[in-house]
């Protein structure tokens, strides 16, 4: 079930009476900082679980080390 472009214009009708127009720049503002926040969470997650990997990875010994003991 796809929306038709007159069911999006019905639609964009109902959140104007709802929220009025001059409130939707200050909603559009306010999910744009919750999408830059969510990003940049994930990216600092994304980074903190690789440095863990490479931590874990130097501190197991190589193929190397192994084959001289």
């Amino acid at each position: 079930m796809r929306l038709q472009g007159w069911e999006w214009i019905i639609i964009l009708a109902i959140v104007l009476l709802l929220w009025g127009a001059p409130k939707l720049p200050a909603l559009a503002k306010s999910a744009a900082q919750s999408m830059r926040i969510f990003k940049k969470e994930i990216n600092k997650n994304g980074e903190a679980a690789e440095a863990k990997a490479e931590e874990v990875s130097a501190e197991t010994p190589s193929e190397g080390e192994k084959k001289k003991d």
